[in-house]
């Protein structure tokens, strides 16, 4: 297995995200992440002459979203005209938590 990080790294790198690993588990963790880098190996051998980099997964996918129009909305009166319950101009709902009853 090659030594693509060294303890230093990863007590480096937990210290940076804060995470608290004691001598074994950096020990361990080093090891870890070493295998992980080997496991990638594979891709380093594709033959990627040619290919354009890509910068998102659908390429030049842009903002799709509409433009903002403004329009009519509802009156306070309107919107609580099919209410079940109301209350000084409110939705009075059932509770979920406590002791029951309308908030």
């Amino acid at each position: 297995m090659t030594q693509h990080l060294s303890e230093a790294d990863v007590r480096g790198i937990a210290e940076y995200t804060r995470i608290g690993l004691d001598a074994e588990e950096v020990v361990a963790m080093t090891a870890d992440l070493n295998a992980i880098i080997d496991s990638l190996a594979p891709i380093t051998e594709f033959d990627l002459d040619g290919v354009e980099p890509t910068f998102h997964p659908i390429g030049d996918l842009s903002n799709v979203m509409r433009d903002d129009e403004v329009c009519g909305s509802f009156t306070q009166e309107v919107a609580l005209e099919n209410a079940p319950k109301q209350e000084d101009g409110s939705f009075l709902i059932p509770s979920i938590l406590g002791e029951g009853g309308d908030r």
